[in-house]
């Protein structure tokens, strides 16, 4: 069958081509007999003509480097000349087919081992594993693999490994074989199997209707000491999903798997989610709070998806941010009741703003639901997920609590079981609350980030204060004119001394220019605009620093107190970055206040101290019309730290001693916000003590959080090579551990110097690339985290990337393609930059047998910076 990976020019799949399958399968049977090169897969399908489709057609099944052995329709073999091959797959005449049900049955032969791009069944590290989402069931077996067939399974895996499991729960098992069975329908997409040598943490855990269910987290031989956290991380999850959404488990056991290789953070499959070992793993001395935050966040993503993604999946991939936007919405509600609603907030805000703002800016603008692509693991994006959990949490602030409660009981009672739509989505809303959806699902159509302008008018006379606003929304790729949406602006008004004249009041904005007024008042207040960030937008506004200090200092929105703090450091940074200005008093005086106020959680108070992105600034300074410099960012960004830091260098050392947790490691909020500002201080104090504080504790670190952020600090500041090695020697056997150390180094190695530590750290025997972990580590993090490195005037940077990007490919196309848009901002740079950056585009875009993946991605970037006129050679 056709290789999946040859596409020069990659055809485009359509949303308006979408056609209702002719066929349908109402049950599939398995079976596995495993083997490293020459597994036999066995298929069954139960199939059934569908009723919404008339006329007869051929069945068309999906199949990918897959060897034929046989294959018959009932009772009667298949001919070689009666299996027409098409692109991906096969096709059986209608005239062969009966006119009623029937059992299609093919035997295949596959080979895991040389299944390198992890889609499928391959193996990691002796370890039998699927992925399937997207499209990876067809490299199984054949199947009409699209999300709208759902099916019930039963799998029966024959190998010798000890572990042998699949979805559902296990039917019977013996020596070298085990039968599971999945009572729910679901697309191929969930399929799951894991086959190895693997050891079980478990509980046991009883549903709020009584439902005994069995908790198990797989691992390695040597991992089940690291497995404790995921396992509680499940069981409050479960919890929650019950008292929140009153949504049971519903099946008898739920497992998961942690695996070396793997392209994804983790996978719904259902009953059976399979994990990058990455965010299942963790002990306080390998895993920081971040990891131990992640692994909460993913665990109970991944489980959240029982209900919205499984018992209710997509009609088709155009659709994913209906089960992807909904769920990450979810993990943020958990997120945020287990831990600081306000501090998940900012949080979530600066991902958006570093990752989809700039997407959503870029040659890979696309809405929420893409209207067309090429290859769909390339649109598991920010876009999707983040901006579609934005819209989601729009939606929610709309209808209000009550409506959306209304609205998501009535989506589960009617759409379980169903492979649905966004329209789908938006009319159980309009349905249970009555309200006019069809201008805010303008949201899903339309790509790029609104930007929302405001000016301000006090009549002192009436005692009326009026806000005018005006909404827009730049041209992106194929969209160049661009409708209003519906906004909702989140507003709150106060009075001279801090106190609220006006609590929170949600603006509902539907034009491009609207005026709302507040009568009554008796002198002018102080507006707070887009608190909680209520929407998307790039807001712009005149203020002053005074202005910006006195809402840091006062507004009682804690997400607008924050984000006074970070628009007027960036204001400040975008004078630097060009060439003048300076960090004065007005900021430095109001955020060493905030700092040191112990009546502040301390998480909030380390984010108040952590200056803009350099992606934000540059962000910032390409919405001004200058041309962003990457090296003149960093500085400025450095020399704005510096600046806190000597304004508060008597206080950082006693700030960071306050904070210090006694008593053993907790991952637990608090403790994570204490070590969190503690551990900013010190990467301030850096800064002024050339090192001394952080080389000392890093000495007397007792977990990883702390231990690394010391390391991390010297390493900003172009010291702790000794305190490097050391760390190497002594964690040289914990893989993900070593991942933080590839990482740390390729993220802050100085622009000079970033180029050739990553090819001394590439040519490192424990640099083992095919692994996605290690790859991302070095040459992502070098790509996406050092942009002064990356984006070098010299173009080495580019060309390394490239280099390792056409070795990829061939390997592991998703992760060369998800790599490579770090080269998305390249035409925001100088004529230099830029020359250099197309050269490395175009020597990709030119490599023979160009993944379709990495073709579409690589086009789409080099599509964006037209002719080659205005640049440098």
């Amino acid at each position: 069958m056709a290789d999946k990976s040859d596409a020069a020019t990659p055809a485009l799949k359509r949303l308006e081509d979408y056609a209702p399958p002719p066929w349908l399968v109402e049950k599939t049977e398995l079976v596995f007999r495993l083997h490293p090169t020459a597994t036999r897969v066995k298929s069954r399908l139960r199939i059934v003509p569908n009723p919404a489709v008339r006329e007869r057609r051929p069945l068309r099944l999906d199949g990918v480097d897959l060897a034929l052995v046989a294959a018959q329709i009932d009772d009667r073999p298949l001919r070689q000349t009666e299996i027409r091959p098409v692109e991906e797959g096969i096709e059986i005449a209608p005239e062969l087919l009966p006119e009623g049900p029937f059992t299609f049955a093919a035997e295949v032969e596959i080979n895991p081992s040389a299944n390198t791009a992890l889609e499928g069944l391959y193996l990691s590290n002796g370890i039998y594993c699927t992925q399937c989402e997207a499209e990876g069931f067809r490299k199984i077996t054949f199947y009409p693999d699209r999300p709208d067939v759902m099916a019930r399974f039963t799998v029966r895996i024959e190998g010798e490994a000890p572990v042998l499991l699949s979805n559902g729960n296990p039917v019977s098992a013996g020596a070298g074989w085990a039968v599971w069975d999945d009572p729910w329908p679901k697309p191929s997409y969930l399929f799951a199997l894991v086959a190895g040598d693997l050891v079980v943490t478990s509980r046991p855990f009883t549903t709020r209707s009584g439902r005994p269910v069995t908790l198990n987290v797989w691992t390695r031989p040597g991992d089940e000491d690291k497995a404790g956290y995921a396992l509680d991380a499940l069981e409050r999850a479960m919890r929650w999903d019950e008292r929140r959404y009153g949504r049971e488990y519903d099946l008898d056991v739920f497992n998961i798997v942690a695996i070396d290789d793997f392209n994804m953070g983790a996978m719904e499959n259902k009953g059976l989610n399979i994990f990058n070992a990455k965010y299942v793993l963790a002990r306080p001395e390998i895993a920081t709070d971040s990891d131990f935050e992640l692994i909460e966040g993913i665990v109970a993503h991944e489980y959240f998806h029982n209900w919205t993604g499984n018992r209710i999946t997509c009609r088709d991939w155009f659709q994913l941010s209906l089960k992807e936007g909904l769920t990450v919405y979810r993990d943020r509600q958990f997120t945020s009741e287990m831990r600081s609603a306000a501090v998940k907030r900012i949080e979530d805000v600066r991902l958006l703003r570093e990752r989809q703002f700039r997407e959503d800016a870029g040659p890979l603008a696309h809405p929420v639901r893409p209207r067309a692509y090429a290859e769909i693991n390339n649109f598991y994006t920010a876009t999707v997920y983040e901006k579609g959990a934005e819209v989601i949490a729009m939606l929610h602030r709309l209808v209000g609590e009550e409506g959306w409660r209304k609205a998501l009981e009535l989506y589960f009672e009617r759409h379980d079981g169903d492979a649905a739509t966004i329209e789908d989505w938006l009319r159980v809303f309009e349905d249970a609350t009555g309200r006019d959806l069809s201008h805010f699902a303008l949201w899903y159509e339309q790509a790029g980030t609104p930007r929302l302008e405001m000016r301000e008018e006090w009549d002192e006379a009436a005692g009326r204060f009026t806000l005018h606003f005006r909404q827009w929304t730049p041209p992106t790729p194929g969209q160049p004119e661009k409708k209003p949406l519906v906004l909702p602006i989140a507003v709150g008004l106060l009075d001279a001394s801090g106190a609220e004249v006006m609590p929170t009041r949600v603006l509902e904005m539907t034009e491009a220019e609207q005026s709302f007024s507040f009568e009554g008042l008796a002198a002018r207040p102080i507006p707070s605009v887009l608190r909680g960030f209520s929407a998307p937008v790039i807001l712009e506004q005149e203020t002053t620093p005074e202005r910006q200090a006195f809402l840091l200092a006062h507004d009682t929105d804690p997400f607008n107190r924050w984000e006074a703090g970070n628009a007027l450091a960036l204001d400040i940074l975008e004078a630097m970055a060009t060439g003048g200005g300076q960090v004065g008093p007005v900021y430095l005086d109001a955020v060493a206040r905030l700092a040191l106020d112990d009546a502040l959680d301390p998480a909030f108070r380390a984010l108040v101290l952590t200056p803009p992105s350099e992606e934000e600034i540059a962000q910032r300074l390409q919405e001004k019309g200058h041309v962003p410099d990457p090296e003149a960012i960093h500085t400025a960004r450095r020399d704005f730290e510096r600046a806190v830091a000597r304004h508060m260098a008597d206080e950082l050392a006693r700030l960071r001693e306050k904070m210090k947790t006694p008593g053993p490691y907790s991952p637990d909020a608090a403790s994570a916000g204490r070590r969190a500002l503690a551990n900013t201080a010190l990467r301030l104090l850096a800064l002024v003590d050339e090192g001394a504080a952080a080389r000392a504790a890093f000495a007397e670190a007792g977990n990883m959080t702390d231990e690394l952020a010391a390391l991390t600090a010297l390493q900003r500041i172009g010291r702790g090579e000794r305190e490097l090695q050391r760390f190497a020697d002594k964690w040289r056997h914990e893989r993900l551990v070593m991942d933080k150390w590839f990482a740390l180094q390729a993220a802050h190695a100085p622009a000079s110097q970033a180029v050739e530590r990553v090819r001394a750290l590439a040519a490192r025997p424990d640099f083992d690339w095919k692994n996605p972990n290690r790859f991302r580590a070095l040459l992502g993090s070098f790509a996406m985290r050092n942009p002064a490195g990356f984006h070098r005037a010299d173009g080495a940077g580019y060309a390394l990337v490239a280099d390792w990007l056409i070795r990829l490919d061939p390997v592991n196309p998703q992760t060369a393609a998800r790599v490579a848009t770090a080269f998305e901002t390249w035409t925001r740079h100088d004529a230099v930059r830029r020359a250099k950056a197309r050269a490395a585009l175009e020597r990709i875009a030119a490599t023979q047998g160009l993944s379709r993946d990495l073709a579409e991605v690589v086009g789409r970037i080099l599509a964006a910076g037209g002719a080659t006129q205005g640049d440098a050679n």
